[in-house]
């Protein structure tokens, strides 16, 4: 047997591995994918399930990461993000991203973690390549807002924040471009967020109660 074909039985075998590892780890994996509007409140719902311990793949991590890799400067005012992300989905596929966090979800499976949240889910693409990556241990999660409490909260929060016809802008773009409408429509579950953190949280903790994560 030569050098070149031991080496590529060597790399056969640790690929089998891997996806026998992966196949013995997918065993009572739940993932939760948290999505809705931008001052909606997902942040918050993510925080609460990051600060239960539960590791999170964050889409826009993947977008932030690229973009460095690029050179490209973020702004305060998220624009860049905004137009990076649109180009990236034109240049490389509408699921760049996803492809990202798929394989950032495996390497958390593969580690031994039987719980993960997704932070950032935008696209119906993402939605549907998640859901025949991973078809029965995800569930989606909607926070859904009153748009004229949403567009409150989003003015007067701290950090970037819009006004009225920033925040419709902002909502035309992820609709139309981004096609965020699909992945809160086709939801598992939702949560009316028009009260305190505290009762969204407690409504967080009895989906989590239900879904067994």
């Amino acid at each position: 047997m030569s050098e070149k074909t031991k080496n590529e039985v060597l790399t056969d075998a640790k690929i089998q591995a891997e996806a026998d590892l992966i196949r013995e780890n997918k065993d009572n994996v739940k993932i939760i994918a948290i999505v809705g509007m931008s001052g909606s409140g997902k942040s918050v719902a993510v925080d609460y399930l990051t600060g239960k311990g539960y590791p999170k793949v964050y889409f826009g991590g993947m977008i932030y990461k690229e973009m460095a890799k690029r050179g490209v400067e973020r702004t305060p005012d998220g624009e860049s993000e905004k137009h990076f992300r649109e180009m990236i989905r034109e240049t490389e596929g509408k699921d760049w991203v996803v492809r990202q966090v798929i394989d950032e979800v495996h390497d958390l499976m593969k580690a031994g973690q039987k719980r993960i949240v997704l932070d950032g889910v935008y696209s119906w693409t993402e939605y549907k390549t998640l859901k025949k990556e991973f078809p029965k241990m995800l569930t989606f999660v909607a926070i859904v807002v009153p748009r004229k409490l949403r567009y409150k909260r989003v003015a007067t929060r701290p950090e970037r924040p819009f006004n009225a016809e920033e925040i419709r802008e902002r909502d035309r773009s992820e609709i139309e471009n981004l096609e965020k409408g699909g992945p809160i429509a086709a939801a598992d579950y939702y949560i009316l967020n028009d009260g305190t953190v505290e009762q969204m949280q407690e409504k967080i903790g009895d989906i989590l109660k239900e879904i067994n994560f």
